[in-house]
């Protein structure tokens, strides 16, 4: 009986270990990529687009993905597109930089003080809600019709939004890492940059997503408004000019310029970094 019992126990578990061991196929190995789901997501959303285009048949309203694809190309080749968009880029790491510099000055402070606490807690809680392209009327009229107005308006942008992430990811760290620092004698900076940040970087790098995100469409609304910045507008410019010309495809590439530059960002450069980083500390799945 017992030997007929261990049969049958064999015999079901076989059929299970077996299912364990199969083999993935190569459609269920490519599925399992996000880039090739995300790539298939966005050639569904370009059929879409094409075949809509095609049925609407109105150019001056939505031109057909190839057409938009064809006059991004010749921008890019034989028409200013490129400069505009290294123009914009140029702006945007300027303004990034500076709002990230400023952010981490008052979040090491609040961090250290009550009263940077307070500053930082009350300066978030008057600005963070106000827009920034609001402050561009402000901003022309302090530092003119140039890039210094655009730096602003960028700065404001990003700053409260990388450093209410920091704090709050600060202020998340457990005592348990927090006494670590304190008994290796650790104090100021050296305990900021050693304890603080790889333990909140998962909330730093969501507020550097954040502040590349605000930064990056107000720049492009404020080049709407005023555009040209010493001389030379950007993307924003780009798309104006065209607008008024009525060239629709050209103002749908310069509209796909910035989706792909921020594709580009938050796929290439964001994930590096998130690679490099939390998930190699463990600190995300």
């Amino acid at each position: 009986m017992a030997q007929i019992l261990m049969a049958d126990t064999e015999s079901t578990a076989a059929p299970q270990i077996g299912a364990v061991e199969r083999k993935l196929g190569i459609v269920e190995l490519l599925w399992g990529s996000a880039f090739i789901r995300k790539t298939l997501l966005i050639l569904v959303l370009a059929a879409i687009w094409q075949v809509y285009a095609s049925i609407l048949d109105n150019p001056l309203l939505f031109p057909t993905l190839g057409d938009t694809l064809s006059a991004m190309v010749d921008g890019f080749t034989r028409g200013p597109l490129a400069l505009r968009a290294w123009t914009s880029i140029k702006i945007l790491l300027m303004g990034y930089a500076a709002g990230i510099a400023l952010a981490a000055t008052l979040t090491v402070l609040a961090i250290n003080t009550r009263v940077g606490t307070d500053f930082l807690e009350t300066m978030t809680a008057m600005f963070n809600p106000l827009p920034a392209i609001a402050l561009l009327p402000l901003a022309l009229i302090w530092f003119g019709l140039g890039t210094g107005s655009l730096v602003f308006v960028l700065i404001h942008s990003v700053l409260w939004a990388v450093a209410l992430n920091t704090h709050a990811g600060f202020l998340g760290v457990s005592q348990t890492l927090r006494m670590v620092g304190r008994n290796y004698g650790l104090r100021g900076l050296g305990y900021v940059a050693r304890i603080l940040v790889p333990a909140a970087f998962p909330s730093i790098l969501t507020g550097l997503k954040i502040g590349w995100a605000f930064a990056w469409r107000t720049l492009i609304a404020a080049e709407l408004v005023f555009g040209v910045s010493s001389g030379q507008g950007g993307l924003g410019w780009f798309i104006f000019e065209n607008r008024n010309l009525l060239d629709i495809p050209s103002v749908f590439a310069g509209l796909l310029t910035v989706i792909v530059i921020g594709l580009v960002v938050e796929n290439v450069i964001f994930r590096s970094i998130e690679r490099r980083t939390v998930r190699r500390w463990g600190l995300q799945n």
